[in-house]
């Protein structure tokens, strides 16, 4: 039987790149020193860096919506009403979130208006969304895990359309699907199966291999699971791994370079990451600190900034 997976392309030419053997962060972060930047308070989730350069993060229980600025000074500027969770922005400048509660809802980080995008499927609410991400053409992957697990694998990823009709499911049989990226291509949906402690590969939409599958990307250890996900220009992963405490790192094979450790005392609920410059941002949920790491590269452009 001849059999096939996509591996989101060049995947030898950009793990060359990299230049990082298993077990080495040096040419990513050097001593890869992790520093507290920011004092929010609240149960820090969705990492975000705007355009500007100015990193956005949303406390779930409150429903306050925050900027930090380059002093680490956090500011409320705005309210979903709701629990949100993950957030990118759009290249129209609107900060898209994922909400518990609301579903997907969209803000105007002027005003502080908040507009509800989508909260129903068919007939049925929304059980819960929990972290998205954009493709090139607006379009928006995001996962709704809340009522699964890994005794009750009926959580969803959900594709939304840019001009906001025909919502479809991706998959409906995951183990609480947490965090959510593109493959460095966009061939491929990368979600972090939180209650089974792995990453899996899902053809996206755009995906042109006849022979693309679903697959076992990679698999995480340590605390519960993967949560929020990021990559960088190399094509490497970084998971954060909620109550473990870390940053689990991976080269664009899947396999791991390293873990990015949280001091003696920090908490260890790490619930997402994003890159911002020459740093990679950390939200950390039971103390309600953002924490951050001096990159020696950057992120992976997101839709807003391409």
């Amino acid at each position: 039987m001849r059999g096939r997976v996509v591996l989101w392309g060049a995947i030898a030419a950009v793990h060359a790149a990299a230049a990082v053997e298993q077990g080495n962060l040096e040419a990513l972060c050097g001593e890869c020193r992790v520093e507290r930047f920011a004092d929010c308070g609240g149960f820090l989730e969705g990492a975000t860096v705007a355009s500007d350069g100015t990193l956005w993060i949303v406390d779930l229980l409150s429903g306050n919506v925050l900027s930090v600025d380059g002093r680490g000074a956090c500011t409320v500027r705005a309210n979903t009403g709701g629990q949100p969770n993950g957030a990118k922005f759009h290249r129209d400048g609107r900060l898209f979130v994922a909400d518990k509660l609301l579903g997907i809802v969209a803000i105007d980080p002027d005003s502080g208006a908040v507009t509800r995008i989508v909260d129903m499927h068919r007939a049925e609410r929304l059980r819960g969304t929990n972290d998205l991400v954009f493709d090139d053409a607006g379009g928006l992957y995001f996962t709704e895990p809340y009522g699964s697990g890994v005794l009750e694998p009926n959580g969803r990823v959900f594709y939304l359309p840019a001009d906001g009709t025909g919502l479809r499911v991706l998959e409906d049989s995951m183990a609480f699907p947490n965090g959510i990226v593109l493959s460095p291509d966009g061939s491929a949906v990368l979600v972090g199966e939180y209650a089974r402690k792995r990453i899996v590969s899902i053809p996206s939409l755009g995906a042109s291999d006849p022979f693309a599958t679903t697959y076992v990307w990679s698999r995480t250890e340590g605390g519960i699971g993967p949560d929020g996900m990021a990559f960088d220009e190399r094509g490497n992963l970084y998971a954060a791994i909620f109550q473990g405490g870390a940053v689990q790192v991976f080269d664009a094979s899947g396999y791991e370079i390293g873990r990015i450790s949280l001091p003696e005392g920090a908490g260890t609920f790490v619930t997402n990451l994003a890159f911002g410059g020459e740093w990679l941002y950390i939200t950390e949920a039971s103390q309600g600190v953002v924490w951050r790491v001096r990159m020696r590269v950057r992120g992976l452009p997101l839709f807003h900034r391409k």
